[in-house]
């Protein structure tokens, strides 16, 4: 398979220091207003203690960061096709994450115009004792090429 070579790429460690302004701007900007984000009070009283950030955070912190896998693929035959996030804790103000890039998986599968591959990007996010915090899953569609050089 053609991208076959890619399986365990592995990117530069980058370090994230997660601060309340982080959390509160990336509630705003998802239109998210949830008060276990924004509203010290009322989280402190909640069983977590305080603020905690969104679900889909993870997100903002790799594009915040500059960092990226070069993967050599063609831009314009890559498209986004399933986000998950698999968490041990929930990311706090404070947590200074150790964010590392992998891919993880590559696979193929049969599609209505031909065989479509897929990779699996982790970027595995953990706390400064090592543990591990959230691992952010971004399944990538690598299209085929039609005869005319497009993609499919």
């Amino acid at each position: 398979m053609e991208l076959d070579h890619l399986t365990g790429l592995t990117g530069a460690e980058f370090i994230f220091e997660v601060e309340k302004r982080h959390i509160r701007q990336f509630a705003e900007a998802i239109g998210d207003f949830n008060p276990l984000y924004v509203d010290e009070e009322y989280a402190a009283k909640t069983s977590y203690g305080g603020i905690i950030a969104p679900p889909t955070f993870p997100i903002a912190i790799g594009q915040d960061s500059g960092e990226s896998l070069d993967l050599g693929l063609e831009q314009k035959r890559m498209l986004h096709g399933e986000q998950e996030f698999i968490y041990s804790r929930p990311i706090r103000p404070g947590d200074r994450l150790h964010c590392q890039m992998k891919v993880s998986n590559v696979y193929e599968r049969e599609g209505r115009k031909g065989k479509m591959q897929f990779l699996v990007l982790d970027t595995e996010m953990k706390d400064e004792s090592g543990e591990m915090v959230v691992i952010s899953r971004t399944n990538i569609i690598y299209r085929p090429i039609r005869s005319d050089h497009a993609p499919v």
